[in-house]
């Protein structure tokens, strides 16, 4: 069996140490094999972890369903629908967040388009993001 250092393991996988020793100590993957100077040494069961988290991620899944994922992924009695209840799950979830992110986009376009974009001090924008001047203090108002 070949084991690799951190650093290998980073270039193998594209997952930088620093996040390597991050999923390493929320339990994403096992504790590594270490030598008596304290180094770290990979497997390429650690590799092909490390390689599954880091595409989870680029498809931007939270760390719980990684986790999940991951156990399906070791579970060979897994059923592939408790997988896809999970991807649908996630789906639901980018697509809100890209309906909310194009509300907030047309929110911005609206307000540029009255800003006059000059050496006037007069901005809508900041006028829409400034709390009410009528002596409140906080911005529920």
């Amino acid at each position: 069996m070949t084991l690799v250092t951190i650093k290998q393991a980073s270039e193998a996988t594209g997952v930088s140490p620093k996040m390597i020793r991050h999923y390493e100590s929320i339990g994403l993957i096992a504790a590594p094999t270490r030598t008596e100077n304290g180094y770290r040494y990979y497997g390429p069961d650690d590799i092909n972890s490390l390689c599954f988290i880091r595409r989870a991620r680029d498809l931007g899944f939270p760390f719980e369903d990684i986790r999940q994922l991951l156990a399906l992924l070791r579970d060979k009695r897994r059923s592939s629908a408790e997988v896809k209840q999970i991807a649908l799950r996630h789906v639901a979830e980018l697509e809100a967040k890209a309906a909310q992110l194009a509300t907030m986009s047309e929110a911005l376009k609206r307000l540029t388009t009255v800003c006059p974009g000059n050496s006037s001090p007069n901005c809508p924008i900041l006028d829409a993001l400034a709390p009410s001047q009528q002596g409140k203090l906080w911005c529920n108002s």
